[in-house]
């Protein structure tokens, strides 16, 4: 179908263009204005727990192995394994999502061999760390942008230092590629690909799931999150040109004002950042109703489009070449927002 426009009509481009900065400047200023410094709450980092859906698996999975001194468990959604693209943005959209006979998703002693040899430089945590965490991984039957295999590559490489034991993985037929969450408002599908990438499939809940195998019995999720959802202040722990956000979000029960609460971090997935889905992923994903009944912080780390491409987290080394070592500019930004969580907050004059 074509449209027929005036041109006499339109208003000029220039004055387009200055509507729309300007918009976008009272848009930026307000949001930003909305957020304030992240809180130091006295939690623990003790059972530390991470969690993502594609690039956030992807992402999951690096900061997990990075920091595997610190970090207890991964939930990874249609992710992969660590270091998988190798640096290459070829074969992060091939080999480690689609990979097939003539581009196969890397050998698991290739990928293995990255992690001894960075960790040998203590650029990442020794490795033997791993054998003291879980890890739960899901694919969706109907996932038509990362195929299982690249999830079955995911427990290949972890089993050369988890147990069996220590590693679910749920397979979900009818599935497509999103978070799996039963009270999202909103949600699409079960075999859905498309924003906000939050599913309905009957009752089956990814968070619930995830969270009670990292994390051991939980408490049922909560029938409402009347928690408190904070915009903070990213900018404070990362540059525009590392690819994430000025502002991000912490959801916090108020029950965690106290202190000693455990964390989680969840990491969005490609294109369900605030700026392509607003409060969705923050609010709807499904983490906070469990985090309200059992005294869980989650943090809500956030891209920015304009850096990171299609607001996808770096997982093949758009920031640089050590994109999946400690010092990667978005893994050393997350873990210092954690450290942060974990201080003690400063008494009241």
């Amino acid at each position: 179908m074509t449209h027929s426009t005036n041109r006499a009509n339109r208003p000029p481009l220039t004055v387009l263009r200055s509507g729309l900065f300007a918009l976008y400047s009272l848009a930026a200023c307000v949001f930003a204005n909305a957020a304030e410094p992240l809180p130091a709450l006295g939690a623990s980092t003790e059972n530390l727990t991470v969690s993502g859906l594609s690039s956030g698996g992807f992402m999951a999975v690096q900061f997990h192995v990075a920091n595997s001194a610190l970090v207890r468990g991964a939930g990874v959604l249609a992710g992969g394994p660590y270091y998988c693209a190798q640096g290459s943005t070829a074969k992060a959209l091939s080999s480690c999502m689609s990979p097939n006979f003539l581009l196969p998703i890397p050998k698991p002693e290739v990928l293995r061999g990255e992690v001894e040899k960075q960790a040998a430089a203590h650029r990442i945590d020794a490795p033997a760390n791993l054998a003291e965490s879980r890890v739960w991984l899901l694919s969706g039957g109907k996932d038509s942008l990362v195929k299982d295999t690249v999830v079955d590559a995911a427990r290949i490489f972890y089993l050369k230092w988890l147990p069996k034991s220590a590693i679910v993985y749920e397979r979900l037929p009818g599935a497509g590629h999103a978070m799996i969450a039963p009270q999202a408002k909103g949600a699409g599908a079960c075999e859905a690909t498309a924003p906000p990438y939050i599913n309905h499939c009957g009752d089956f809940d990814a968070p619930g799931r995830l969270l009670t195998h990292l994390l051991g019995k939980l408490h049922a999720p909560a029938p409402a999150a009347s928690g408190e959802l904070i915009a903070f202040e990213q900018g404070e722990f990362a540059k525009p040109e590392t690819g994430m956000a000025n502002t991000a979000y912490v959801y916090l029960p108020a029950a965690c004002r106290q202190g000693g609460c455990r964390i989680h971090t969840a990491f969005h997935g490609c294109r369900q950042n605030a700026e392509a889905v607003g409060e969705t992923w923050v609010r709807e994903s499904g983490y906070n109703l469990w985090a309200e009944s059992n005294r869980l912080i989650v943090l809500y780390p956030q891209t920015a489009s304009a850096k990171a491409p299609n607001g996808c987290w770096d997982w093949w080394g758009y920031t640089g070449a050590g994109y999946h070592l400690q010092s990667a500019p978005q893994i050393d930004a997350v873990r210092r927002m954690i450290e942060r969580l974990a201080a003690k907050p400063k008494p009241k004059p």
